[in-house]
């Protein structure tokens, strides 16, 4: 039987056929949204219990911010590889939170993960090609409630490279030892505590990274070439901000809880201003850029 003549007998069937395939994409992401609530569950409790810094929401909201902006432009027709991707992801997540199959062995934190990619899969096969993907993804990992986990298992290397760092440049001024994780700075021990280790700067930073690569509208190359920099301005600042602190301490004047917060503030304002700065420059150029120049710079 052709189409034709199947249109002719089931006209009903056909015209909700049509209806769901010009249903608005928003529709079809609030599906695959729903499809994972047993993710969003986990999530939601390792985030109120304590357990984990609740910054990945903002991740997700800057997710939900840029689909609600690109609403008039979403596609009808969805990319077909982002949304296989999208597809098997979300099953995959999905079977691993039941308990079913060999794939529950996974840690929760792993089937999380497959979930947020799967999203963001779901996400780029909607949109626009000039958005690109690597942010989008970018922006699906810092949404993991995974602060917690970074600081346990890369919390302490860090804290010992700041030391280290923060030592050579301190001995001009004072008489400085490492010891672990700890300075001895004029006979006074400072502790190189676990919120020096710069895990939370470096999740903000990585942040402000994506949202601006993508309000700016830097391609895929742009965006990852210009991560290792992000990288290094965050240590960097880190470090800056470890050792003004142990300084005030090592000079026998310890600065109260307003002054830490005033510093850490301060040298992060500056670090996500570098970087956002390091991610959209082109804007300021773009008035007097030639056609070719614009192109070259986009990519």
């Amino acid at each position: 039987m052709t189409l034709t003549a199947l249109a002719q007998r089931h006209p009903r069937l056909f015209d909700e056929l049509i209806r769901i395939d010009r249903a608005p994409a928003i529709g079809w992401l609030a599906l695959q949204a729903a499809a994972l609530m047993s993710t969003w569950w986990w999530m939601a409790r390792r985030m109120v219990d304590g357990s984990d810094d609740p910054l990945g929401v903002l991740a997700l909201g800057a997710l939900v911010v840029l689909v609600w902006c690109m609403r008039a432009e979403l596609r009808c027709a969805p990319r077909l590889g982002w949304l296989a991707c999208a597809s098997v992801g979300t099953l995959a997540a999905t079977v691993m939170r039941t308990g079913i199959g060999p794939l529950t062995a996974l840690p929760p934190l792993f089937a999380a993960l497959v979930a947020l990619l799967a999203l963001a899969a779901g996400v780029m096969a909607v949109m626009p090609r000039r958005v690109a993907a690597a942010p989008v993804l970018g922006l699906a990992v810092l949404a993991l409630p995974i602060l917690s986990s970074l600081q346990f298992y890369a919390g302490f290397p860090l804290r010992v490279v700041t030391a280290e760092a923060s030592r050579w440049l301190l001995a001009p001024f004072f008489e400085v030892q490492r010891e672990a994780a700890s300075l001895i700075v004029d006979g006074r021990l400072v502790i190189v505590d676990a919120p020096c280790s710069g895990v939370q700067m470096a999740w903000c930073g990585y942040f402000v990274a994506c949202v601006v690569a993508l309000w700016a509208g830097r391609g895929n190359r742009g965006f990852l070439t210009r991560l290792p920099w992000v990288g290094l301005v965050v240590l960097g600042a880190n470090v800056l901000r470890n050792s003004v602190l142990v300084a005030f301490e090592g000079a026998g004047l310890p600065p109260g809880d307003a002054w830490h917060q005033a510093v850490g503030l301060a040298v992060l304002a500056a670090a996500c201003a570098e970087i956002a700065w390091l991610m959209a420059p082109l804007r300021r150029r773009r008035a007097t850029a030639s056609p070719a120049t614009r192109t070259a710079a986009a990519a």
